[in-house]
């Protein structure tokens, strides 16, 4: 039987969640997934999330009431994955304190905007999600995130590029890319993506496309 995903995109549409969602179900499709793809988070509520392999979430900021988002938690609590990037997964829902503890990240800040020049630092090159993927450049946004200390952290970006109140603290290393255990869920995520090009940066894609694996628990 053919693993399942479900892809749910809405929210600001400054992060273009329509096109970010087509991205991921062909990625999806590629791999052999059946894939249901819904711009309403009512899906959590009335559908089977417990049939699912995996579910993607494309919903920057936005509100989830408790009757859409317990079953989700339920959900990958019970086993089901869950992966997705940016802000489509980890500026989701500012008011949803579990929904974070579940992603293991919250965005707080982007110092320097759109259009910093960094470079993604692979710290884990033996992870199948990042096996054979160097360290890469990017010009995007750079997000600052809060980040639970148990995350798996696969690679990093090393701040202060742009400047800002954080620039006082020193150098150090944030996380950009990690995997966590939610339950028997698998949680996988990627910080960058704020255009659909960012998306489907080469290097990006393809470690998108073994965490969406990952995280469906197709690959280890």
């Amino acid at each position: 039987m053919a693993a399942s995903a479900l892809i749910v995109w809405g929210g600001w549409e400054g992060h273009f969640p329509k096109e970010v969602a087509a991205i991921f179900e062909t990625i999806l499709k590629s791999e052999g997934f059946h894939v249901q793809v819904t711009d309403s988070l009512d899906v959590f509520a009335e559908s089977d999330l417990s049939s699912l392999s995996l579910i993607v979430p494309v919903w920057t900021m936005g509100k989830i009431t408790n009757e859409q988002l317990k079953p989700l938690i339920a959900a990958v609590i019970g086993g089901v994955g869950i992966a997705g990037c940016h802000g489509g997964m980890c500026d989701s829902f500012r008011d949803a304190p579990d929904y974070q503890f579940m992603t293991g990240g919250q965005w707080v800040a982007h110092p320097g905007n759109d259009g910093v020049d960094y470079t993604v630092q692979i710290t884990d090159h033996n992870h199948f999600i990042m096996r054979g993927i160097r360290d890469f450049p990017v010009r995007s946004e750079q997000y600052y995130m809060h980040v639970d200390p148990s995350n798996h952290v696969l690679g990093t970006t090393r701040f202060p590029t742009a400047d800002g109140p954080h620039v006082p603290n020193g150098e150090f290393d944030m996380p950009v890319l990690w995997t966590r255990l939610h339950g028997r869920g698998r949680v996988f995520y990627s910080s960058l993506g704020h255009t659909p090009e960012v998306v489907e940066i080469p290097e990006h894609k393809e470690i998108l496309r073994r965490g969406l694996l990952w995280a469906a628990k197709q690959a280890d």
